[in-house]
């Protein structure tokens, strides 16, 4: 009798997890994410398989409400989790391309070379700013910094406003230096 009960209520905390991650995905944005991919989906099928199961166990007899508010809590941050790891996935991807060495620099191959002073610090972004293919507002958009974002300053071009934005060491586009400054400095300009 109480294996019949335990696969009565594993039943309920699958079919609650699918209602759950129909409802949320419907009025919630489980599948909205800015960044394409498979991971959010995912993400939110496991939280409400998982979050299903332990409302379940949580609610003991009568687990019907428990299981379906643990699928949709489940359901809501497997999303979340999944969007984060598409995200991220979708930053490395534009940060994989080819590469050349010019002035002592590796560069992507979408950015133009210049004339350099070292910097190597870390630096925040303090608005939302594009990335440059040349040191000059006319240039190509080659990414975007997010307002608080940090990132890797490789160098200052030399008699100018502008700084080589890093990622693992290879140059990806330029910045404005009044858009930027060292992290860990509040209000000093660069």
């Amino acid at each position: 009798m109480r294996n019949l009960k335990n696969k009565a209520g594993f039943t309920a905390a699958i079919l609650a997890g699918a209602l759950a991650f129909g409802a949320t995905s419907a009025s919630a944005g489980v599948t909205g994410c800015s960044a394409s991919g498979g991971k959010q989906e995912g993400g939110a099928v496991i939280g409400a398989l998982v979050g299903g199961l332990v409302g379940h166990s949580v609610g003991g007899r009568h687990a019907t409400g428990e299981t379906v508010a643990g699928a949709a809590v489940g359901a809501a941050a497997g999303s979340a989790i999944g969007c984060e790891a598409q995200k991220d996935k979708a930053k490395r991807a534009a940060y994989a391309t080819t590469t050349y060495k010019k002035n002592g620099y590796r560069l992507s191959s979408s950015i133009q070379p210049a004339s350099y002073n070292r910097v190597d610090r870390t630096f925040v972004s303090v608005a939302g700013v594009n990335l440059r293919a040349a040191p000059t507002t006319n240039s190509a958009k080659v990414g975007r910094l997010q307002n608080g974002e940090r990132f890797q300053a490789l160098a200052q071009v030399r008699g100018s406003d502008w700084i080589l934005v890093g990622h693992n060491g290879v140059g990806v586009g330029y910045v404005r230096s009044d858009f930027v400054r060292p992290a860990g400095q509040r209000y000093a300009a660069y």
